[in-house]
């Protein structure tokens, strides 16, 4: 069994402040359901996990079809710029309250089209906030560092986005495309967020919370665990404030990849914590050195635990995926809350931290699709797999054993 790294979080349960308030939930609700196309992306059974595992459910939420965009981005950076735009509208005396339905009419084209919006992106985020200038009619630029992959580009770049790459990682370009917008004058349409920056980011996370309420609608029992990726850490904070809204008590685990666990880090030492580094993981869009200010504050009492894993781990949920009875296409980013589910699953320190039980019913996210097909083929094709050997996802892999390991 693959390593990996488990900390159960000792501020738990602590009070904080409101991240995420009620009224903007609400707002971002009306306006996303209202977006032409949208429809709630499906709640999956995994019984075979659940068997396997020796709990009662698992549950999969499933993003790959969110409006064709390829993941749960959609929700909150299409959503940020249609704010983004109307706040500038109004500062401007062109439109008091413009709402998306007359960004998207071209009601307002004259002004939005000198309008420029700019982000950091591993590629779903970025591929969001292109799609959502070039639905309301602004212009975009958007950075990337080396290891955003060819097809990802491509894909912001057929909405019309410049892409622009700069050295380093993913934080390198958020602070790129930060210094571009101040001596541009261009507008931040980030999905993380700092001191003095937190109103966008807020509403991408408004937009991710919809995800979360989809699941809890459509799950036939409240959850007992919940596994969401971790990044940095917006769309787990998003999730968790669902979670506490419908007071559920559900156990919320933050995954990250182990060669950028920032969050993890953050919850050893108390504090938001840097991981340096080139931040080499297959989860690219989990592939972040620094956390989100707005989720740190959520997360730090909220979560129950963090947990780190290996790429190999992911690749495993992502074939098994792939070649099961009832197919899921999730990408490399997109397993990861399967991949640590299986991880703790089969080990019994773990499962004991975490209290997974026989009848634990556990909800996890498969937060992305194939964004970039020739490399989803590339670690999921029938010769990738041959070669390979067996999926080492589930405890019934015979050529794979169980281990027992103590987490950190």
């Amino acid at each position: 069994m693959h390593p990996f790294r488990l900390f159960a979080n000792p501020r738990h349960g602590v009070p904080g402040v409101v991240v995420l308030p009620e009224g903007g939930w609400r707002r971002a609700r009306a306006a996303i359901t209202a977006w032409p196309g949208y429809a709630p992306t499906p709640l999956r059974a995994l019984p075979e996990v659940a068997e396997a595992l020796g709990l009662d459910c698992v549950w999969l939420k499933d993003e790959a079809e969110r409006f064709g965009l390829g993941s749960f981005k959609a929700l909150g950076g299409a959503y940020a710029v249609a704010g983004v735009l109307a706040r500038v509208l109004a500062r401007t005396g062109v439109a008091n309250a413009a709402s998306a339905a007359d960004l998207e009419s071209g009601r307002f084209a004259t002004a939005t089209a000198g309008i420029t919006v700019t982000c950091a992106t591993d590629g779903n985020h970025g591929r969001s906030v292109a799609w959502g200038a070039r639905r309301f009619g602004a212009r975009c630029v958007i950075f990337v560092h080396p290891g955003v992959t060819s097809n990802r580009r491509a894909a912001m770049e057929a909405f019309g986005a410049q892409v622009r790459e700069v050295p380093g990682n993913y934080d390198d370009s958020v602070r790129a495309a930060e210094a571009a917008a101040r001596d541009s004058g261009w507008h931040i349409v980030s999905d993380t967020s700092w001191p003095g920056y937190t109103e966008v980011p807020r509403e991408v996370m408004q937009g991710y919370r919809l995800m979360a309420e989809e699941a809890l609608d459509a799950i036939p029992a409240p959850p007992t665990h919940v596994l969401v990726q971790g990044g940095v850490g917006g769309v787990a904070a998003a999730v968790s404030v669902a979670l506490r809204a419908r007071r559920t008590g559900a156990r919320l685990v933050v995954v990250e990849p182990e060669r950028a666990a920032c969050l993890l880090a953050s919850a050893e030492a108390g504090a938001p914590t840097t991981v340096a580094g080139e931040l080499d993981t297959i989860m690219a869009g989990l592939a972040c050195g620094e956390p989100s200010l707005l989720a740190w504050q959520e997360l730090e009492r909220a979560a129950f635990a963090f947990m780190a894993i290996p790429d190999e781990a992911c690749i495993a949920a992502m074939r098994h995926l792939a070649w099961r009875g009832e197919p899921v296409v999730a990408g490399e980013s997109g397993a990861a809350g399967l991949a640590a589910l299986a991880l703790a699953g089969r080990d019994g320190t773990a499962r004991e931290m975490l209290g997974l039980q026989k009848d634990s019913r556990v909800l996890v996210f498969s937060t992305e699709g194939s964004t970039d097909q020739d490399l989803y083929q590339a670690l999921v094709s029938r010769v990738a797999v041959d070669r390979g050997g067996p999926s080492p996802l589930l405890v019934a892999d015979p050529l794979h054993p169980v281990q027992e390991r103590r987490p950190a």
